[in-house]
């Protein structure tokens, strides 16, 4: 008898953690056993000292469509418990880890894979890619922090139009936007998007973990606040040996070696 074919899949690669929805069949639609998975992937991920870089994509022909309509017609009740909540779990902890997040996107981008995708600290999308917020076409609002992820990246007036109407964009509109950083032909998307993360794993983890932060942390702050956040988070930087390497590869004119510490 076959091995039954996981709804996620999970691995490091070096210093880079790789997330991939594996049910490609429903267009990896989000059920109970894929929300678990995720949360227990993301568990996995902010205990490993080792990650500098995680990297979210989808298996298939697309990034992710929502979640699995099959089981909100048959259990409602049970939408909240077994997915919202493992799924929220897992995506403040993406949120919070001291390491980029990056969105690698393809074929549908929908409600909860949109959710998603506006979470993520950086987005890269395949030509060809749509967009659609699709909660209300299903007579909900939304999950996964879109209400809170989609105002701060593009204003709420936008984000209202897009949510209240749920018009599709294509990829033109979400770069125009800013819903995703970068445009790439299809064929091209696995190999930019490990371009991107080789660039993150290669720089300064604490110092990039500090910028997450506080670019994350300053919405909800007055300036003053924010400017004692980055004097903190720039002296725990300057006392990193990290820190000395780079000035001295800076005035000695090579590369500098990050080991994170």
């Amino acid at each position: 008898m076959s091995e039954p074919t996981l709804p996620l899949l999970h691995e490091r690669d070096g210093a880079i953690a790789r997330i991939r929805f594996n049910r490609p069949q429903v267009l990896n639609a989000i059920d109970a056993a894929m929300a678990c998975a995720f949360r227990d992937a993301c568990r996995a991920i902010a205990n490993d000292p080792e990650v500098r870089v995680v990297v979210l994509s989808g298996e298939g022909r697309a990034f992710m469509a929502g979640g699995d309509v099959a089981q909100f017609r048959d259990d409602p009740a049970s939408i909240a418990p077994s997915l919202i909540d493992p799924m929220h779990e897992g995506l403040r902890l993406l949120t919070e880890l001291r390491v980029p997040v990056i969105a690698s996107l393809h074929g549908a981008v929908a409600g909860a894979g949109l959710s998603l995708a506006l979470a993520c600290d950086l987005a890269i999308a395949a030509e060809g890619t749509r967009f659609n917020f699709a909660y209300t076409k299903l007579g909900a609002s939304c999950d996964l922090g879109a209400s809170w992820s989609l105002p701060r990246l593009i204003g709420l007036r936008r984000a209202l139009e897009i949510a209240l109407l749920c018009d599709t964009l294509d990829t033109a509109d979400a770069h125009r936007l800013g819903v995703v950083n970068r445009v790439v032909p299809p064929a091209a998307l696995a190999e930019e998007t490990e371009r991107l993360a080789a660039r993150l794993v290669s720089g300064p983890p604490v110092a990039n973990g500090w910028l997450k932060r506080l670019m994350r942390e300053s919405l909800s702050r007055d300036l003053g606040a924010q400017l004692d956040a980055e004097r903190h988070g720039f002296a725990a930087c300057a006392a990193t040996r990290d820190f000395g390497e780079a000035v001295a590869a800076f005035l000695e004119k090579r590369p500098a070696n990050y080991l994170g510490s």
